[in-house]
C-alpha cells in the first residue's frame, strides 16, 4: 500500500498506527540488549580482558534473542495493529490486543514467528558487530580515537549492512505475526501459507526471490539512524561514565588517567582511592605531631 493510499483510506493517523508499542517496547529491548551482551562478553573474555570477534559475535546475537523473547508479545502486538484498518478495528490498544490474541488462539500466536528471530539474530549480529568492530581499518586509527562523528558514521554502515543480511528472515517474521483469520484480508498477507518454511517457498514462488527484501530501503531509513545513535550515545555514555570512575582524564577522550589500574572495577578502584587518600592523611597527621 503506497503513502498516499494510505493516508487517503486511513487518514494521516496512519501513519503513527502501533507507535505506542514500539516505544514501549524499545526501552526494554535495549536495556536487556546491551546488558545481556555485556555479560556475555565479559564470560569468555580471558584473563586480560581479550575476546575474539566470533564469540563477541555469538555474543550480540544471543543478547539479541534474549531481549526478542522478553519483549516479543509486544512486537506481535504492534504489528497487528499496524496491518488493521483503523476505521475496522478489531484491537484497541495493547492489552486488548494481547488478551485477544491469548483468548483466541492461546500463548503460541504472542510467539508466532520467533524462530526467524532467532534465525535472524545471527546474520544480524554478524553483519552489525563484525563491521562495526573492523572499521577502524578503514579510520585507519584504533577504536578509543574515534570522534562521535566517526561513531555515528559506524552505527549507519553496520546497521546497514546488518539489515540487509538479515532482511529476509524479518519479511517472513512479519507476514506470520500478521497473519490473521480475525483480521480483514487475513491481516493483508498477501501470500497463504502454512508455517515457516511454506512462507519462505511461497513468496519466492509468488513474488520472486527479490520480494524477500520488499521494504528494505524504508526499513534501513528508519533503522539506519536508530542504530547510528544507539551505537553514538552508547560511546558518550561508556566515556562519561569513565571519566566519573576516574578511568580517563576526560569524557571526551579515552586517554587512561595517570596512575590508575585499568583491571580494577569500579568499586575496587574507588576502595584504592579511598585508603590512598587515608593513608595520605596519616601521614600529614603523624607529619604535624612531629613539627609539634
Amino acid at each position: 500500500m503506497s503513502v498516499s493510499i494510505q493516508e487517503k483510506s486511513e487518514g494521516l493517523r496512519a501513519f503513527w498506527k502501533g507507535n505506542l508499542v514500539s516505544c514501549l517496547r524499545l526501552f526494554p529491548y535495549t536495556a536487556i540488549h546491551i546488558s545481556a551482551y555485556k555479560q556475555i562478553v565479559d564470560f569468555h573474555m580471558d584473563e586480560v580482558g581479550f575476546i575474539s570477534q566470533w564469540r563477541a559475535i555469538f555474543a550480540g546475537g544471543l543478547a539479541g534473542v534474549a531481549a526478542a523473547l522478553t519483549t516479543y508479545p509486544l512486537e506481535v502486538a504492534e504489528t497487528r495493529l499496524i496491518v488493521q484498518n483503523c476505521r475496522e478495528r478489531t484491537y484497541i490498544g495493547i492489552i486488548h490486543t494481547i488478551s485477544q490474541m491469548y483468548r483466541n488462539d492461546g500463548l503460541y500466536s504472542l510467539y508466532r514467528g520467533f524462530s526467524l528471530t532467532v534465525l535472524g539474530a545471527f546474520p544480524f549480529s554478524v553483519g552489525c558487530y563484525a563491521v562495526y568492530m573492523n572499521l577502524d581499518q578503514l579510520w585507519q586509527e584504533p577504536q578509543f580515537r574515534f570522534s562521535p562523528l566517526q561513531n555515528l558514521i559506524n552505527g549507519c554502515v553496520a546497521a546497514g549492512v546488518a539489515q540487509t543480511l538479515s532482511y529476509p528472515f524479518e519479511t517472513v517474521k512479519r507476514k506470520m505475526q500478521a497473519q490473521s483469520s480475525r483480521l480483514p484480508h487475513f491481516g493483508g498477507v498477501d501470500v497463504h501459507f502454512n508455517g515457516m518454511i511454506d512462507c519462505f517457498m511461497q513468496i519466492v514462488k509468488n513474488k520472486g526471490v527479490f520480494s524477500l527484501w520488499n521494504g528494505l530501503t524504508a526499513n534501513t531509513v528508519k533503522i539506519v539512524p536508530y542504530f547510528c545513535l544507539l551505537f553514538t550515545c552508547f560511546e558518550m555514555c561508556k566515556q562519561l561514565f569513565l571519566y566519573r570512575n576516574g578511568y580517563i582524564i576526560s569524557p571526551l577522550s579515552y586517554k587512561p588517567a595517570p596512575g590508575v589500574d585499568q583491571s580494577l572495577g569500579p568499586y575496587e578502584l574507588q576502595e584504592v582511592k579511598r585508603y590512598l587518600k587515608n593513608r595520605n592523611l596519616r601521614s600529614e597527621e603523624s607529619s604535624l605531631r612531629k613539627c609539634w
